[in-house]
């Protein structure tokens, strides 16, 4: 049900199972949009606008306000239907037609003076023209929402390309485009193409935090989050240390994600698939991913704590900002599974001394109520990440015991019998050599390998049963003979 005061709008997103919102978020909206620009800060605002019930309004009007300073309609008709559905009455979503008119005539202009331009380049028959003018229509575009035409003119450049920095340029151009389009495979097939070993590019040098940030919010958004830790954790902190209200500087990549953005990705993909000597190897004690740790010391804290063994402190940091994390546009997506995997590993280490737990203890361990932690364990029980049966009448559960002295056992078994063996085979191959017999490396086409006079190598060594008791009868046999 709608709380109090709340459009039925949110009540009908519950009820579909979109995430909503009600709790007040940590961070303020006029500061934290403002660390982004591009189209990133759009696509932000209406996730907060259509998210969060207490930064509708706010959100909302300031996403109007960044649509009509660009150039994109669908992006002002989707503001605007969002305002009419989750409050009718508000005069902010009447539509001004005028403007959109405006816009439209001055867009159609430009796309037909940019392609008059690119066929004049086309008939003088210079390819740095007519590279940049394919460059110039697609930047056209991707400001007027048309990704599907951006990524075909950009794809046009790659033939007009005499140098490698205009390759670099290049790839960038996509590797934004498909951000925006959702298409992460293409992403990571032009960041690989940069890090291409055959294609050293001195350009590219100088924007891998950029190309790993990009191919690490790829593989989060694929649901592979150790790649992805790996990514962000190994981010060159150069990015760090970028003016993002300076759109010049090379090493902002604000119109995508902030070095907080990465702070936060990098933390928690490693707290979801690395186990702690990991965390504390190639997290904590890493020199390059700590210059973003320092920026949300939060996620360094939680870290630290799931490496101390100190997981409800670890979980109760997280949760206190899962509301912020909701409200990110990458993160919201994998948020439930991200958490899910955290705690998963959280109450696996904790089990690891006790043969039983009960369930009011584990329920005080992390702060939660028992039907919580039962539901749980029931899932990690059944996804396989917990080796352990619930025992409903007594509320324990139960770890799956296993006898240690017979699994040592039936390991030294299995390897006295591989070492008997191949000593045999080796004995074998020893007598037929003194004997003078023939050992081919390879059976002949054709022949019988297993001729006396001629016996194969591979059939000494086979594991056959039928080579294994021709390998003993011969053995016998020879044995007997030198015997003799």
């Amino acid at each position: 049900m709608a709380s109090a005061g709340e459009p039925a709008y949110f009540a009908k997103a519950r009820q579909v199972g979109r995430p909503v919102v009600k709790d007040q978020p940590k961070f303020d909206l006029d500061a934290y949009i403002a660390n982004y620009r591009g189209r990133t800060r759009f696509d932000r605002l209406l996730l907060i606008g259509t998210t969060s019930p207490l930064l509708a309004s706010e959100a909302l009007r300031y996403a109007v306000a960044e649509a009509k300073e660009g150039r994109d309609v669908s992006r002002y008709d989707a503001a605007l239907s969002a305002i009419r559905d989750i409050n009718p009455g508000d005069p902010l979503g009447i539509p001004d037609l005028s403007w959109k008119e405006k816009i439209n005539n001055q867009v159609k202009a430009e796309s037909d003076r940019l392609e008059t331009e690119l066929k004049g380049y086309k008939n003088n028959l210079i390819k740095e023209s007519i590279r940049m003018g394919h460059d110039d229509l697609g930047q056209h575009f991707y400001r007027t929402g048309d990704l599907i035409n951006s990524v075909k003119a950009y794809g046009r450049m790659r033939d007009y390309c005499t140098t490698p920095s205009h390759v670099v340029i290049m790839n960038l151009r996509l590797i934004s485009v498909s951000i925006d389009q959702g298409n992460w495979l293409a992403v990571q097939t032009n960041v690989q193409k940069l890090r291409s070993p055959g294609q050293q590019f001195a350009e590219a040098q100088r924007l891998t935090a950029k190309l790993s940030a990009a191919m690490g919010l790829a593989l989060l958004a694929s649901g592979n989050y150790k790649e992805a830790a790996q990514e962000f954790i190994e981010a060159d902190p150069r990015m760090v240390q970028a003016r993002l209200d300076d759109p010049a500087d090379e090493e902002a990549y604000n119109e995508v994600m902030t070095p907080n953005d990465v702070a936060v990705y990098g933390g928690l993909c490693a707290l979801a698939s690395m186990n702690r000597t990991g965390l504390q190897k190639y997290v904590l004690d890493n020199s390059k991913f700590r210059s973003y740790l320092e920026l949300e010391p939060h996620i360094r804290r939680a870290i630290a704590f799931f490496v101390s063994s100190k997981y409800s402190s670890c979980l109760a940091i997280l949760e206190s900002y899962r509301a912020d994390y909701l409200l990110d546009i990458y993160l919201q997506p994998h948020l439930s599974e991200l958490y899910f995997q955290i705690r998963s590993k959280a109450i696996q280490q904790y089990l690891i001394p006790f043969s039983c737990a009960t369930m009011a203890a584990l329920a005080a361990a992390f702060d939660a109520d028992e039907q919580t932690i039962e539901h749980e364990l029931t899932s990690m029980i059944k996804r396989g990440n917990l080796d352990a049966r619930i025992d409903l009448v007594d509320r324990v559960l139960l770890a799956k015991t296993v006898d240690p002295r017979r699994k040592v056992h039936e390991h030294a078994l299995k390897m006295a019998r591989a070492y008997e063996r191949t000593a045999h085979l080796r004995i074998l191959r020893m007598e037929m050599l003194n004997t003078g017999l023939e050992v081919a490396e390879k059976a002949k086409a054709g022949g019988s390998s297993a001729a006396f006079g001629h016996v194969g190598e591979e059939h000494l060594y086979g594991s056959s049963t039928s080579n294994q008791f021709f390998a003993e009868n011969a053995g016998r046999s020879l044995r007997s003979g030198l015997r003799g």
